[in-house]
């Protein structure tokens, strides 16, 4: 009977399965926090007995492609069914608004300086209406060349299309199906 021989792991080995761990993680991020910590810690558990036993580069190779394997961690939590993608919707959520905000106030800002380009000492009141459809009315009052502002808002019509990409982009529209799903007896 012949002896199995063990290959030492290099600190380079250890970093290739750690970023096949790390790459796997970010793929299993609709999975709950603690499911995908132990789907984390069993891969790596198991790369890195197979790393003694075969090699790390023919450990890596039988681990086979990472996206399905993720995929099959997910319909074992979850069934084969479609379902949202709660970190598609978060991305999108917290991104969006940030991105908006920052053109909805350049573009104020700018206006701001137009009047201040054209009368450096500007005193009174100017209205710029902002971007139609996407922005509520701008009032900006100046004393001695001195701004405030008030309005800018974000419009319903923009609201709308937040909360619809929203739902398009993270597929919640899936949540209901799903629900029902689990709720309708297979015939």
């Amino acid at each position: 009977m012949q002896g199995h021989a063990q290959h030492t792991i290099s600190w380079l080995d250890r970093l290739r399965i750690e970023r096949v761990v790390w790459t796997l993680d970010q793929r299993l991020y609709d999975l709950p926090r603690r499911s995908r910590i132990e789907k984390r810690r069993e891969v790596r558990a198991n790369l890195l007995s197979a790393a003694h036993d075969v090699g790390t580069g023919n450990a890596l190779r039988q681990l086979g492609n990472g996206r399905r394997l993720a995929m099959e961690y997910c319909d074992a939590e979850f069934g084969d069914t479609p379902r949202p993608s709660w970190i598609a919707t978060i991305y999108f959520a917290g991104t969006l608004p940030l991105v908006l905000n920052w053109v909805l106030f350049e573009a104020a800002y700018a206006f701001r300086d137009g009047i201040l380009a054209a009368d450096p000492h500007a005193t009174g009141s100017y209205v710029w209406s902002g971007l139609r459809y996407v922005q509520s009315t701008v009032t900006f009052s100046f004393t001695d060349g001195q701004a405030t502002w008030v309005g800018g808002a974000w419009t319903p019509l923009l609201w709308a299309l937040f909360i619809g990409g929203t739902v398009l982009v993270g597929r919640l529209w899936r949540i209901p199906l799903a629900w029902w799903r689990r709720r309708t007896p297979a015939t």
